[in-house]
């Protein structure tokens, strides 16, 4: 794959875990903005040395769960699988895309009534039930393409680049 790249002239820069942290251009940052919440209220879901991880963000006022999985549907153009977590509005919703659900004790910890990740696991399920969260898996490639697009743009702008966002769809 790089092959064929730099046999054609084609530059690719590509960073992970960066991106999914970044205040601004990261993935959940712009995952966010995308639901339409505002930057200046996330709190971050998890520290660690100094860095952040994941968001976590009040709603006002609070959205039927059901709302916020459509509008996740309709954002990523796939399905987000839902475990519901009681018939309450959410009123505190955390995420962290990717494969992040692992994630779901932290936004346990932060209060939330709703976690919204990438993937999901078996033992993931049964934390939402037994702790009446919601969680919905809204696909890992769906949840961490705005990151790459934002920064791209931005870069295109700032540094008078040409710059062109390919999504090759990932089912996972």
């Amino acid at each position: 794959r790089l092959a064929t790249l730099l046999g054609n002239e084609v530059s690719l820069l590509a960073y992970h875990l960066p991106l999914d942290a970044h205040p601004e251009f990261g993935n959940n940052a712009q995952l966010g903005a995308l639901l339409g919440l505002a930057p200046e209220t996330f709190e971050p879901l998890i520290r660690d040395a100094g860095a952040s991880v994941g968001n976590v963000a009040n709603l006002a006022p609070p959205i039927p769960a059901a709302n916020l999985v459509a509008q996740l549907t309709a954002l990523t153009g796939r399905e987000a699988m839902h475990i519901e977590g009681g018939e309450d509005p959410v009123s505190r919703i955390a995420w962290c895309t990717g494969a992040a659900q692992g994630y779901i004790e932290a936004a346990l910890a932060a209060g939330a009534d709703m976690f919204i990740s990438g993937e999901i696991s078996e033992q993931t399920v049964h934390i939402a039930r037994e702790e009446g969260i919601h969680f919905v898996a809204a696909g890992h490639h769906a949840t961490e393409r705005y990151g790459a697009r934002a920064l791209g743009e931005h870069l295109a702008e700032k540094c008078s680049l040409q710059h062109r966002f390919i999504d090759i769809d990932n089912p996972v």
